[in-house]
Formats: C-alpha cells, sequence, structure tokens
C-alpha cells in the first residue's frame, strides 16, 4: 500500500480537532434555532455505532464462532471455551479496527460506503484507540489459554495485523491468511490440558480455507482496489484468474478433511465433498450477478468443513 494512504493516529487526532461546522463555513452562532437539532447525544451515539461497525463486525464475528465451536467442540468446556472465545474476539476486534483506521485516507478517496473511519462518522484516532486496546486486552486473554496456544493465537494476530499496515498490497497478501485460519484450530487444540499436537489435516484445512477467504473477500473489490495502487495476489491475478483459483483450496480444505484421517471415507465425508463442491463453484459462477456470491460460497464449505471437523475431532490421538 501506498504509504500516502495511512492515516496514523497523529494524523487522525489532528484531524479530530478540527470543529464542527455547518456548510456555510465557520461555527455555528450561538443564537441558532435548536429545534430540529438532534438530540443530546445523538452525536455519541452515531459515534458508539460506527465504531462498531468500522471493527468488520461480519468477519470478526464469523471467526470468533468457529472459534467458539471449535472450542465447545473439542470438550474444552464452558469457562475455558469462554476464554478462548474471548481472546479471539479481541484479536478479531483490534484487527478489525487496525483496518479501517488505517485505510480511512484511502477509502475516503475512494468514496467507499459503509466505512465510518472514512465517512467522519467516528473519528480515525478513536477507531486506532480502540485498536491498541482491544490489542492490549487480546495478550493476557491468549495467554491465559496456556503459554503455547498463546502465542500461537497471538502470532497469528500479529500477522493480520501486517497484512493490514504492510503486506495487503503485495504479492505475500495471502500469508496472513493461511497462517491466521491454520493457527485457529492450532491455538483452540493447544488450549486442551496438556496441550495435545493439533493434527496436522486439522491446521491444513484452516489454512487452505484462509486462502480461499482472502481470494473471496478480495473478488469484489478488485477493480476499485486497483485503481488505489493495491496490488496483492487477487489483484494480480485478476477477476478471472481469481474466479477460476478460488474453487481450489474450498476443495482442497475439505478433501483434507475427508482423506486426511487414516481409514476409508465415510459417508460423512463424501457428503461434505459433494456439498463443498457445489458451494465452491457455485459461488465464483454466479460472481457476476451478485458480487458477494463467491464469500457466501466460502462460507458455505466453511459450514461444511466445520461440521466435518467437529465430527472427526481435532487434537491428535
Amino acid at each position: 500500500m501506498d504509504a500516502t494512504d495511512r492515516v496514523s493516529p497523529e494524523d487522525a487526532r489532528r484531524a479530530d480537532a478540527d470543529p464542527d461546522a455547518p456548510e456555510t463555513g465557520g461555527p455555528v452562532p450561538a443564537c441558532a434555532d435548536p429545534v430540529g437539532a438532534d438530540p443530546v447525544g445523538a452525536g455519541r451515539r452515531g459515534r458508539v455505532v460506527g465504531l462498531a461497525l468500522a471493527c468488520h463486525p461480519g468477519p470478526a464475528l464469523a471467526v470468533t464462532a468457529l472459534a467458539c465451536a471449535l472450542a465447545l467442540g473439542s470438550g474444552l468446556g464452558g469457562p475455558r471455551s469462554a476464554l478462548v472465545t474471548a481472546a479471539v474476539l479481541a484479536g478479531q476486534l483490534s484487527v478489525g479496527w487496525c483496518n479501517d483506521a488505517y485505510d480511512a485516507r484511502r477509502d475516503a478517496r475512494a468514496g467507499r460506503r459503509g466505512k465510518p473511519a472514512a465517512d467522519g462518522t467516528v473519528g480515525a484516532g478513536a477507531v486506532w484507540a480502540a485498536a491498541g486496546i482491544a490489542l492490549a486486552v487480546c495478550v493476557p486473554l491468549s495467554l491465559a489459554c496456556g503459554v503455547l496456544a498463546g502465542t500461537v493465537h497471538l502470532a497469528a494476530v500479529a500477522a493480520a495485523w501486517l497484512y493490514n499496515l504492510r503486506l495487503k498490497a503485495t504479492v505475500l497478501s495471502w500469508l496472513p491468511y493461511v497462517a491466521g485460519f491454520g493457527a485457529l484450530p492450532a491455538a483452540v487444540t493447544l488450549s486442551l490440558p496438556g496441550g495435545p499436537a493439533p493434527r496436522w489435516w486439522t491446521v491444513a484445512a484452516g489454512a487452505l480455507l484462509g486462502l480461499a477467504a482472502h481470494l473471496a473477500d478480495t473478488l469484489p473489490d478488485i477493480a476499485v482496489d486497483r485503481a488505489a495502487g493495491i496490488r496483492g495476489l487477487p489483484h494480480r491475478l485478476g477477476d478471472t484468474g481469481t474466479r477460476l483459483l478460488l474453487p481450489l483450496p474450498l476443495l482442497g480444505a475439505t478433501a483434507v478433511l475427508a482423506l486426511g484421517p487414516p481409514g476409508p471415507v465415510d459417508g460423512g465425508g463424501a457428503a461434505a465433498l459433494v456439498l463443498a463442491g457445489t458451494a465452491s463453484l457455485a459461488g465464483p459462477a454466479l460472481g457476476r450477478r451478485w458480487r458477494k456470491a463467491a464469500l457466501a460460497g466460502a462460507v458455505a464449505v466453511a459450514a461444511v468443513d466445520l461440521a466435518l471437523l467437529l465430527a472427526l475431532g481435532t487434537s491428535a490421538s
């Protein structure tokens, strides 16, 4: 990413210090008629809502729900599962807020909708502060899951921050997604008593789903991102290349889960392969009619893989 696109915390503080003014310029007169003005606290409520939207709530909640399901399915128990879920949520919040704060200026120039830090709903400085607080909370929560489990999770969070700050615009844009999704089942398994090693196929499937998530999430915005100077892997592949590549990691993730465990593929594994194959091919094919179709297909495959993974278990025997 072009360094000039960055909105640093210092830039944000200077921008947030500018006084609000009506369209005609100048301060609002003290005798201005209050009738029709926003009620007291409306602006604050708007900033709170903006801050909530700036964390990328959809992906943050999806990854957190995935971690919660893995934790409960692995037999961690309620309190331990809640701790893992809280750690993952804090990490996801920090990543989402970092992303919106860093990209605020570029998003504003591109006129992107739904970006509170770019449209002035909430100041970029406030979003940076929220990201820092969430990251600070994430550290002790992660380490409370176990030193090794916490280290693995914090490494995944660090990779996501590196994506936001540097790798998003490079050919290595896929790497943080692969590392982060691969680390999630590993961190959950390592949180179990005794810290058992995760099964290799759970980590491999997570990594493949991470690559697919990156491709599917970026696909609708390739043209806009290219105009802004971003040259990540999907942008280099182009729209057609990304659509052709996307089904491969989706099918690969399901195949690893179905074929990785010893023994023949059972009925559940065969059904998962059929469902995943259908969803992974349908998503990119329908993408020209519905811009989020590829991402919806990826989510459907992830749901199938999660069910299969819960049936298999995440830790080594």
